[in-house]
C-alpha cells in the first residue's frame, strides 16, 4: 500500500471558553520535516503533538497551524479574593505614608478596586492551561485521522499511475529484447566484415591482442545484462508497490538503477530501432521518477 507525501485536513473545536482552529499539510521532502505552530503557553502541547505526528509519518515536510482565541465574555466572572485583600493591604499601607507627609488620598471605590489587575477575572481567564491543553489535544485526534486518510488516497492514485508506468517499461524493455535478436546477423556481418580488413593488414600482429580486442567489442555490443536487470528492476519495483510500510526511499534508490541500466542500453545498441526504444525507455523511467518523488 503506498502512501503520498501530499495531504491537507483541517478542523476546529471549542473548550472552556476557548475556540481553535487547525491546518495541517504537507508536501514532498527527502526525510520528515515536522514545522508546528502552538501556543507556547498551553503546558506540554507542543512536545505531545510532535510525538504523535512523528509516530505517524515518516517522510514529507509536515506544517501543523493551531490558532487559538478566546471567545466573548458570558458576563461570568469570578472574584479573586487572594488579590482583592492584596490589594486593600498595599492601598493602606500608601494611605498611611500619604497622611504622614501631609497628603490627603480619596477613598477608592469598588468599581476602581475590580478595575485593578488580577481582582476580576472573566470565566475564560480562569481555565486550567493544562486541561485545555489535553481537549486541543483530543481534538487533534480526528484532524490527523483525516489528514492520513487523505495522505492514502493521494497514494492509491499515486499507485495505479506507477503501476501504469511499470507496464509500459516492462513493454518496452520486452521490444528491446526482440530488437536486440533481431540486429544479430547485421552486427555479425559487421564484426566479419572488420576483422577481415584487420586480417588483411595483420602482418606482425599479436593473435592475442587481436582476441583481445574482439572479445571486447562481443561485450561493448552486448545488451542482455541490461535487459535482464531491466526486468529484475520491474519485479522489484513492483514487489515495493504490494508491501506494507514507507516504500519511497527504495523506491528512490531503484529508480537510479531503472535509469542507469536504460542509459547503458542506449550506449550499447549500435542500432537505431533499439535506441530509439532505449529513448521511450528513459522518458517513461523520468516520468515513473516525478511520481516517486511524491511516494512516503
Amino acid at each position: 500500500m503506498v502512501n503520498s507525501m501530499t495531504g491537507f485536513a483541517s478542523g476546529q473545536g471549542a473548550s472552556d471558553g476557548f475556540s481553535w482552529t487547525w491546518e495541517l499539510r504537507s508536501v514532498n521532502a527527502r526525510g520528515l520535516d515536522l514545522r508546528l505552530r502552538v501556543p507556547d503557553w498551553l503546558p506540554g502541547l507542543e512536545q505531545k503533538l510532535r510525538a504523535t505526528v512523528g509516530d505517524a509519518l515518516t517522510r514529507g515536510a509536515v506544517t501543523l497551524n493551531l490558532r487559538l482565541s478566546r471567545e466573548e465574555n458570558t458576563g461570568q466572572v469570578q472574584l479573586d479574593t487572594r488579590a482583592l485583600q492584596a490589594a486593600l493591604k498595599s492601598l493602606s499601607g500608601i494611605e498611611l505614608e500619604a497622611r504622614a507627609v501631609g497628603v490627603a488620598l480619596a477613598t477608592p471605590t469598588a468599581m476602581d478596586l475590580m478595575k485593578l489587575p488580577g481582582i476580576v477575572q472573566a470565566a475564560a481567564d480562569v481555565a486550567e492551561p493544562a486541561v485545555l491543553a489535553a481537549a486541543v489535544q483530543a481534538d487533534f485526534v480526528p484532524v490527523l485521522a483525516d489528514f492520513l486518510a487523505m495522505r492514502a488516497h493521494e497514494g492509491a492514485a499515486l499507485e495505479q499511475i506507477i503501476s501504469g508506468q511499470l507496464k509500459e517499461i516492462e513493454t518496452l524493455v520486452t521490444t528491446a529484447q526482440q530488437q536486440a535478436k533481431d540486429r544479430l546477423p547485421q552486427m555479425e556481418t559487421a564484426l566479419r566484415d572488420n576483422l577481415n580488413r584487420v586480417l588483411a593488414n595483420s602482418d606482425g600482429l599479436d593473435e592475442a591482442r587481436l582476441a583481445q580486442e574482439i572479445a571486447v567489442l562481443v561485450v561493448k555490443s552486448d545488451v542482455t545484462e541490461e535487459i535482464d536487470r531491466l526486468m529484475t528492476h520491474v519485479k522489484a519495483a513492483r514487489a515495493l508497490l504490494a508491501a506494507n510500510g514507507p516504500c519511497g526511499r527504495k523506491f528512490d534508490f531503484l529508480m537510479q538503477e531503472f535509469n542507469r541500466e536504460a542509459n547503458t542500453l542506449c550506449s550499447k545498441s549500435q542500432d537505431s530501432a533499439l535506441t530509439a526504444t532505449g529513448l521511450d525507455l528513459k522518458a517513461v523511467i523520468d516520468q515513473m521518477r516525478e511520481q516517486i518523488q511524491n511516494v512516503e
